[in-house]
């Protein structure tokens, strides 16, 4: 049975006092061990961290770059390997583990043009022989607390920008599945990052808590549930850290009666469904706009459903594998029993399903809902799981209503042939991420990702320039140079600009 540790600088060592177990969410078995942390092993890292980061800061952007374009090589050519390990502690099939890997690498790819995004501003003549520009410099060490659900691209959208702009970074994955992002870490290391720069430790709340009082750490970004995002703030802020915080979701689907059906229940399948709903931009709340739409998605969903082919990680033909362990499908089935008692119709119930040969893996079938109301608990939580819940409303400004009132407000999609109404929509809807036709709105790269409300604390987006403004400092120079022979009789008086 294999023990995954913590990845530090040369010279860096860690006793495990504890451990905590890595399931295989195929056959529910024990598969491996991680080493879990605390504040010494913690110190150990921001040790090597303190000792690299100068010397990386120094490293011009281009040189950094270099790193960057080496790493995205690694990438690709371990891209299976990677996948394959991913979909084994995960329990994703293989091409959503390639999707996840293809994500962060498509962020690293960004990275890979930071001297174009870390230029400053110049102005020339701000005064009488008086020049003012700005630099954006790197705040020392970051950290980032990732989740289970993108076991790498999450790590990638961190550590990239973090890195890239001359940050050292102290990456706290999910010990659930902790080997990806382990792999990642030495994927780095063989790219040339200088040792201390990317390091990895692993651990559970004391870990966390560690991370958030350090004194040297200058900033954190975290992705995970509403409840801790909102704790990483508080405290990481009240520390007197930058922090990014990103919480749940439960991100709704306008239907409007003109949209094409065919497309909206495969859109719908897949992005409810897709990796077991374990999803911060899954859309689980289908929202028909009218009784005879509601009628006629019901009853394409159905069948469409019912076709989707459930089976392990490495089943190609699978559509999604199992849920990440078996508390997290207790966890699931039990809000299918909530929404049943709260008299939501369960039209198609994935409870209790069982895959021949796995008998004991963590398998949740599809499971659809209608009538479900915006006063039942299990619509107002996330349930991260295989279930696609249907709101139906009267109109349009029900349906634009519903989601903008939801605590969380993480994406959301409208399915219309109508441009003024997607216009409107996407102008008044109080949602961060907006998707027209389009069923998991995650930005590119080059833009951000971010929610609003419940589903993201702190003023800056993930990755794209929003991550290079979180993870840097603005300095700003105001120069003048004297032509000489001055008696400098006025050289502590500031300058005007007139």
């Amino acid at each position: 049975m294999r023990t995954i540790t913590h990845v530090l600088a040369s010279g860096g060592t860690a006793e495990a006092a504890r451990q905590s177990e890595i399931f295989d969410p195929n056959n529910g078995g024990v598969q491996g061990k991680v080493d879990l942390g605390d504040a010494k092993v913690l110190e150990t890292a921001v040790q090597s961290a303190l000792a690299a980061q100068p010397e990386w800061a120094a490293t011009n952007p281009q040189r950094r770059a270099r790193v960057m374009f080496k790493f995205k090589e690694l990438l690709e050519a371990n891209m299976d390997e990677l996948a394959e390990l991913l979909s084994r502690e995960h329990g994703k099939v293989i091409a959503d583990s390639k999707g996840d890997i293809q994500r962060g690498l498509e962020v690293i790819e960004y990275c890979c043009g930071i001297p174009q995004a870390l230029k400053g501003e110049y102005t020339q003549g701000a005064g009488p022989g008086i020049d003012v520009y700005s630099m954006r410099q790197p705040l020392g060490i970051g950290a980032g607390i990732t989740p289970f659900n993108f076991p790498a691209m999450i790590p990638m959208w961190m550590f990239g920008p973090a890195i890239a702009t001359g940050n050292a970074f102290i990456l706290k994955p999910s010990e659930r599945d902790p080997s990806v992002p382990v792999r990642l870490v030495e994927l780095m290391l063989e790219a040339g990052l200088p040792e201390g720069i990317l390091q990895c430790v692993h651990g559970d709340k004391e870990m966390v808590d560690a991370i958030l009082d350090h004194p040297e750490i200058a900033a954190v970004s975290f992705v995970g549930s509403s409840d801790i995002a909102h704790y990483v703030y508080q405290r990481g802020v009240a520390a007197g850290k930058r922090v990014q915080a990103m919480g749940g979701a439960k991100n709704h689907g306008i239907v409007m009666p003109d949209a094409d059906l065919d497309q909206v229940v495969g859109d719908l399948c897949g992005a409810a469904f897709g990796s077991a709903g374990e999803r911060c931009m899954a859309l689980p709340v289908a929202v028909p706009v009218g009784e005879d739409t509601a009628n006629r998605l019901r009853e394409k969903l159905i069948p469409a459903i019912h076709a989707l082919k459930i089976g392990v990680s490495t089943d190609p033909d699978a559509h999604y594998g199992p849920v990440i362990n078996h508390a997290h499908k207790d966890r699931v089935e039990g809000w299918i029993q909530k929404g049943v008692d709260e008299g939501a119709e369960l039209v198609v119930d994935g409870r209790g399903f069982s895959l021949q040969g796995h008998e004991e893996g963590c398998f949740v079938g599809p499971s659809l809902f209608d009538h479900v109301t915006t006063d039942m608990e299990s619509y107002k939580e996330e349930i991260f799981g295989p279930v696609l819940q249907l709101v139906r409303a009267h109109d349009f400004e029900e349906a634009l209503r519903l989601p903008s009132a939801h605590q969380y407000g993480n994406g959301v999609a409208i399915f219309t042939r109508n441009g003024h109404a997607a216009r409107e929509f996407a102008n008044r809807v109080n949602v961060g991420m907006v998707g027209i036709n389009v069923p998991i709105p995650v930005p590119v790269s080059y833009h951000s990702f971010g929610g609003w409300k419940r589903s993201g604390f702190g003023d800056t987006d993930q990755y794209g320039q929003e991550g290079i403004r979180f993870w840097t400092k603005v300095k700003k120079v105001t120069a003048r140079w004297p032509d000489g022979g001055g008696d400098g009789s006025n050289a502590f008086v500031i300058p005007t600009m007139g």
